[in-house]
């Protein structure tokens, strides 16, 4: 486990914060999404991507699912991009019509349920992970997160 320091950074009006993580070195993950590619985080190397925890039960985690989608459609093609990680014992089929009911077109794998993740700790759903371009955890948010609230972060973050 690598060592993380952490500190408060409050974002959209002091309504939600991003935790800011410091981390030492880049994040080595990958997950086969629901279509059967696998995702690697480096293929996604000198971008951002908000690493998303949810469950198909978890309301807060599917009151979410447009602010993440909005985020992925406007920075996709630049800066940033999303990837879901559905961390529940559901069959696959059930998960893509989920994902298909709700119009999210940002990449779903289906991960072991587990509190320890190679980004850190998942104390509850949803849960996120701002990984920075370099490919280290750069925030994470326990809850509720808005697209406003991770433009601003990143904003922000590059500014230092």
């Amino acid at each position: 486990m690598r060592p993380v320091k952490f500190m408060a950074v409050w974002v959209a009006a002091g309504l939600l914060s991003l935790q800011t993580l410091a981390q030492a070195e880049p994040v080595k993950f990958s997950a086969v999404d629901i279509d059967g590619k696998t995702l690697h985080l480096s293929d996604y190397r000198g971008k951002w991507v908000l690493v998303n925890y949810w469950a198909t039960w978890c309301a807060p985690c599917i009151k979410e699912l447009p602010e993440l989608e909005a985020f992925h459609n406007k920075h996709k093609d630049d800066k940033a991009v999303v990837l879901g990680l559905n961390m529940e014992n559901i069959k696959l089929d059930k998960l893509r019509r989920f994902v298909k009911k709700h119009a999210v077109t940002y990449p779903i794998a289906q991960v072991k349920t587990a509190a320890n993740t190679p980004f850190g700790m998942v104390y509850g759903m949803p849960t996120s992970f701002l990984v920075n371009p370099k490919g280290e955890v750069a925030a994470r948010e326990v809850g509720i997160i808005s697209a406003e609230s991770i433009e601003n972060f990143i904003e922000r973050s590059e500014k230092e």
